[in-house]
């Protein structure tokens, strides 16, 4: 797959999941969040819990989940602190990272709380 390809469709993807929160109740605060310590692709605020959302396209769920690794979730949760440093509760605040994978026909499994408590 071309890198451009590849780009395209993680985008469709990510869009996708955000539908997908927004069918089960949840706002999207924020796409491709970037900050000094990374990007993340979907802020999404479950309640009063802010979730970090990150997506992983594959051909299988397998192969997504296998794409996220250690170092990656530690990224995450560096952005997600600067993130939630921001808010009024600060690092008080209620979140969690999920991992949303996308399969190479568009269904879509969340693994929550892969990260943070």
């Amino acid at each position: 797959m071309s890198g451009a390809v590849s780009y395209h469709g993680g985008l469709a993807a990510e869009d996708s999941v955000g539908r997908h929160y927004g069918r089960q109740g949840s706002d999207v605060l924020e796409k491709r969040w970037r900050s000094k310590a990374g990007e993340i692709d979907l802020i999404v605020r479950d309640g009063d819990t802010f979730v970090f959302v990150e997506v992983k396209k594959a051909a299988d769920f397998a192969a997504a989940a296998a794409r996220i690794g250690a170092r990656q979730l530690a990224r995450i949760s560096r952005a997600a602190e600067q993130f939630l440093g921001q808010q009024a509760a600060g690092l008080d605040s209620p979140a969690r990272i999920d991992a949303a994978l996308v399969d190479q026909t568009g269904r879509i499994e969340i693994v929550e709380n892969i990260g943070m408590a």
